[in-house]
């Protein structure tokens, strides 16, 4: 596995969370995908999913930067900080966050398989 591939699904992911892209989201993200959000909850794909689906969730800004990749075996580890400007639910998100996320080979893809995210400010 190469860096520029996991930086290119990284990108892929980005821009299918930021356009709410839910056919992009549903082949990135692996089926029994972990995810621990910053308030401590730990969600799965399909919630994931259905934020999406529902409109709950808008984003209306999203800016990586200072984006680390490490490649283990089949899988990669990506440290990457965004800033976020959005809404869940009706409540303003707005804040800057350090994403965790676990890249694996499945099949002739990379998928999601766990993450977390932090808030820095």
């Amino acid at each position: 596995m190469k860096i520029e591939t996991v930086v290119d699904a990284e990108i892929e992911l980005l821009t299918a969370i930021k356009k709410s892209d839910v056919m992009a989201l549903e082949t990135i993200l692996h089926d029994d995908l972990l995810f621990n959000m910053p308030d401590g909850q730990t969600i799965t794909k399909e919630f994931d999913l259905e934020s999406y689906r529902s409109g709950k969730l808008k984003i209306n800004s999203l800016e990586a930067s200072d984006q680390i990749v490490s490649i283990i075996d089949d899988s990669a580890v990506v440290a990457v900080t965004v800033a976020l400007k959005g809404a869940y639910d009706g409540n303003a998100i707005s804040g800057v966050f350090k994403y965790l996320r676990v890249w694996k080979k499945s099949g002739k893809n990379l998928k999601v398989i766990a993450g977390s995210c932090v808030q820095l400010a």
